[in-house]
Order: structure tokens, then sequence, then C-alpha cells
């Protein structure tokens, strides 16, 4: 008589979530090209599906449990050319789906992202600017801030005890804004760049690296460790071991801060990676990552409010909901500006090194708050109304 009883309370238990026809979420993805950016190696080239594969997998993840509940996932993907963004506004307002992944730059984001009715997903910018003082309330951010991974570098090097830093700022403006973050974090930690100079080298340094980079860096003298704010990997993939002195690397093709990484194993990483790997026949990135949890957030939402209003969707997002994102604690929004919690791993090419926040880093909410804006700094004044 148990098992007719069990199945009977599973039955009432999971009944509001069907419909007599099966339901459909929509989700529109919206990815509007950048200017492609010459750099002196093309052995890293962007793939063209980047962050399109990780929200595919994230459609796939969520239907294998919709399968069971009576639900589905739809996903349109809407691609346009460099700058469209009067296309991208059509797309969103033609559009029926109440959920929308920008894949685009963060001022393209703040052009599009007005409708009050639909919740958006910043699933490409690192900026700022866009989680304080350009923060939207319906503008959810799933890719960590320049401000989490520059903190997670200071965690480490005050781990090490290692405080004599100094900074190779490059010349884009991404290389700009995560040289900002640093120079904010060092500050935060109460570190101070010793050496704070621009790259200005424009030779060919396949050819060249050995001499330059060891005449550049013997004006240093001596340091513990080399930030490198090349976002695009141009020339920091040929500062290491080219250095008069041999010291760490941090940043471009050294040790890197990263949402997302090929080399994370733990907390059942690798069943994500293969499960990535089958879909896209590629390693994930950050962007997948971050299109992927965003599709889980959605999928989450749908399902705790039994597939209410976009309004009870978002309040159940900004209540502490958490999400199993295989790394090792659960992840969150905050609430003060629509940030994913996110763990920073500090890796290189073949191994994690560690994932911040590290121990010892404590907060009276939630440690992983040490990284990036916390409330009382943040300038977001969007989520308070």
């Amino acid at each position: 008589m148990k098992l007719p009883i069990i199945v009977l309370l599973l039955f009432c238990f999971l009944e509001p979530l069907y419909a007599k026809e099966q339901i459909i979420v929509n989700v529109l993805y919206l990815k509007i090209q950048q200017a492609e950016r010459p750099t002196l190696s093309n052995l890293d080239p962007i793939p063209e599906d980047l962050g399109l594969k990780g929200a595919e997998l994230g459609v796939k993840d969520n239907n294998t449990t919709g399968s069971f509940l009576g639900y589905k996932f739809d996903i349109d993907v809407k691609q346009f050319e460099e700058g469209d963004v009067e296309a991208a506004k059509l797309a969103i307002k033609e559009s029926a789906a109440n959920y929308v992944l920008l894949d685009m730059n963060a001022e393209q984001q703040l052009a599009v992202a007005n409708d009050e009715q639909k919740l958006f997903f910043n699933v490409r910018s690192y900026d700022t600017s866009l989680r304080n003082e350009a923060c939207r309330a319906n503008l959810f951010h799933t890719l960590p801030s320049y401000a989490m991974r520059a903190d997670a570098f200071m965690q480490f090097l005050i781990k090490k005890k290692w405080s004599n830093i100094h900074l190779l700022e490059g010349n884009s403006a991404e290389d700009a804004a995560f040289a900002d973050a640093l120079r904010h974090s060092a500050k935060k930690y109460q570190l101070k760049f010793k050496q704070d100079a621009k790259w200005l080298l424009d030779g060919d340094l396949r050819r060249q690296a050995a001499a330059e980079v060891s005449l550049l860096t013997q004006k240093f003298g001596d340091y513990d460790v080399l930030f490198v704010a090349d976002e695009w990997n141009d020339f920091a993939r040929y500062i290491r071991y080219n250095t008069w002195k041999p010291r760490p690397i941090f940043g471009g093709d050294g040790l890197q801060s990263l949402a997302w990484s090929s080399v994370f194993e733990q907390w059942g990483a690798t069943q994500l990676q293969s499960r990535f790997k089958s879909v896209a026949e590629r390693r994930m990135q950050n962007e997948d990552y971050a299109a992927w949890i965003a599709l889980r957030a959605i999928d989450e939402a749908n399902v705790k409010t039994k597939f209410g209003d976009v309004t009870s969707q978002r309040a159940y997002l900004l209540n502490d909901a958490e999400l199993a994102g295989f790394k090792g604690r659960p992840l969150s929004f905050r609430t003060w500006n629509g940030q994913l919690r996110h763990p920073i791993g500090l890796a290189h090419q073949s191994a994690v090194v560690a994932m911040a926040p590290l121990e010892g880093f404590l907060h009276q909410r939630n440690e992983l708050d040490g990284l990036g804006y916390d409330k009382p700094e943040s300038t977001c004044k969007a989520f308070e109304e």
C-alpha cells in the first residue's frame, strides 16, 4: 500500500506544475557582432558560437526536467551586424519572450534593455558601470564584473604575502576598464601598484619579444608580481618568460581570474564540461557558462513560482534563490544590483590554482559578497525602487 500512497502524494505535489496543454517558455537570445580587433596572433580565435552554445545546453538541460513536468523551453536566436542596435530593439518589441539574453557590449545593453515587462540577462559584458550607476532594475548579470575578477587576484596576493606589484596596461577600452578595476581593488585591499605603465611597444613581438620585453621590464626593478591588463591576450602572450626578472604574471596569458575554465574539475564540473563538449565540440568558456546559468535561473524561477508572472519571478530570483553552478557554493543574485554571486577561479591553461573567495576572507552576509562591489559600495539605485 505504501507505493500507491507515495505515487499519489507525488502527483498532488507536482500537479500544479502541469497544465492541460504543455507550457512553452520562450527565450530570446540577441547577439550583436562586435568589431574585430587586430591582434599579433591568431592562435586563439573567438568561436563564432561563443555564448550561443551555452544557451543551447541550458535549453537542453531545462527541457530534460520539463519533459517530466509538462513544460518546454524554446529559444529564438537573433544575430545582427555590428552596431545594429535598432534591429535588436525591434526584435525585442516583436518577441513574445519574457526573457532576453544580451550578447553585446555594455552601451548596447543599456540601449535595448528598456522593456519593464521582460527580464534581461547580461551574458557578455564585464563592465562595472552596468552593475553600478548605469544599472537597470530588470537587467541581471550572470557574467562576473571586472571588479569581482580583480578582487579575486588581490585576495590571492594577500594570501601569498606578495605586496610588491606592478601593472602593465594595454591599449583597448577593455584593457583600461580592467586596469581601473585592478587599481580600485588594490586600494580596497590596502595594496598599491609600485609601477603603473602603459604598453607602448608596437613592433612584431613574435620576433622581438626576448629583447623588447626584457628591456621594458628591466626598468621596473624588483617586484613580486607583474599584472598585465590585456583582455584580448594580444601582447600578453609574449610577456611570460621574457621579463628581466623571473616573476609570476597575472592576467593575459598568465594566471587568469575566470568565471569558468575547461580546467575546472571539482564539484561535478567535469559533468558539465562533458555535456557542453558533446553539444559544442569545443571547450566551455566564460560567456558560454554565463548563458547556461542564465537559462538555469530562468528555469528555476518558473518552476518555483509555478510559472508566475515576470514580477513574481524577479522577486523570487532576488530573494536569495540558490542555483547549482558546479563551483562548490550555491549561486544567487545580489539584491542591490542583480549580479550573480560567483566563486572566481584563479587558473592557468592546465590547472586551477585557487578558487576565490579564499579561506579567511569572511563576510557578515555571504563570503561571495567580498568579490566586487558590496552593498555599501554600490552606486546602483534602480534596485532600491
